[in-house]
């Protein structure tokens, strides 16, 4: 059985087709600086820190056109994996939801928990303590929830599933390579979903999710350091074929990946000719 059904598999495919139709004509219309004669070029000023003399002396400025659209691709696809998500998800699961928030009333000593877990966490990567399993830090702060000074918190997760069986998953989709400041505040806000639903594993399951994994096909193979030391890895991360599987099945990952070879192959000429030629 197929993870993704005709009638999605024709939304998914329309939906990365005008995702790249989009960022070609935003990167076409981009003027690049030229170098024509160089006294002139380096007279020239640019707001957004595009000058490159070295570059533009040496680089036609089709292609440099063409290096500066990768760049902000790169940056722009994750966006997508989000919205593929959810679509996929609908399939398969109860409810899908981006942008998801979460209120509910909670004390101040919960929400100081929260923090304090995550710096407990940051002190044993330097040497303090050992590290707090995810679970572990989940308890401490559920055990706080019901504390004096209640307010109103609410947090949001990049992508919510609802499964059909009534379990809950929180996803916070991020870069497969963060920082360790992105890696502490993620496992922040994992604690926190689980804070305002009230709930521990596996009723409610909050992970950062990575839509694929830049070292190989599986877990063993991830090599970042800031997202394996800065956050409770084994628990807290979800990883290519992983998040995947939780989204649909355990070929979601191939299907997808054949729909975005497919939107390539029948945009390449597209691509080319607008962003080198502006045709």
């Amino acid at each position: 059985m197929s993870a993704i059904s005709p009638t999605t598999r024709s939304t998914l495919k329309a939906y990365i087709e005008v995702f790249v139709e989009n960022i070609v004509r935003e990167y076409r219309e981009r003027r690049i600086p030229e170098l024509k004669a160089t006294r002139e070029y380096l007279n020239k000023k640019s707001s957004r820190g595009q000058l490159k003399p070295f570059h533009a002396a040496i680089i036609p400025q089709e292609l440099m056109r063409i290096n500066e659209f990768e760049r902000g691709f790169s940056t722009s696809v994750g966006t997508t994996f989000e919205e593929c998500a959810r679509l996929i998800a609908l399939d398969h699961h109860a409810l899908a939801q981006r942008a998801y928030t979460l209120n509910g009333q909670v004390s101040q000593s919960a929400i100081n928990e929260t923090e304090r877990q995550v710096r407990r966490f940051e002190h044993a990567v330097s040497g303090g303590p050992a590290k707090p399993t995810l679970e572990e830090m989940v308890e401490e702060v559920l055990q706080m929830g019901e504390g004096e000074n209640v307010i109103n918190v609410s947090s949001t997760a990049d992508l919510y599933i609802q499964a059909k069986d009534g379990t809950q998953y929180f996803f916070e989709m991020k870069s497969p390579k963060p920082n360790k400041g992105q890696c502490l505040e993620v496992t922040q806000r994992l604690l926190r979903f689980h804070l305002l639903t009230k709930k521990r594993r596996p009723q409610v399951n909050a992970y950062f999710a990575m839509a694929y994994n830049p070292y190989g096909p599986s877990r063993a193979d991830y090599k970042w350091s800031y997202a394996l030391n800065y956050m409770p890895f084994d628990q807290s991360v979800v990883i290519g074929h992983e998040f995947w599987e939780i989204v649909g099945c355990s070929t979601t990952y191939e299907e997808l990946l054949e729909i975005y070879q497919e939107v390539g192959r029948e945009k390449s000429k597209y691509m080319i000719d607008a962003l080198a030629f502006g045709f």
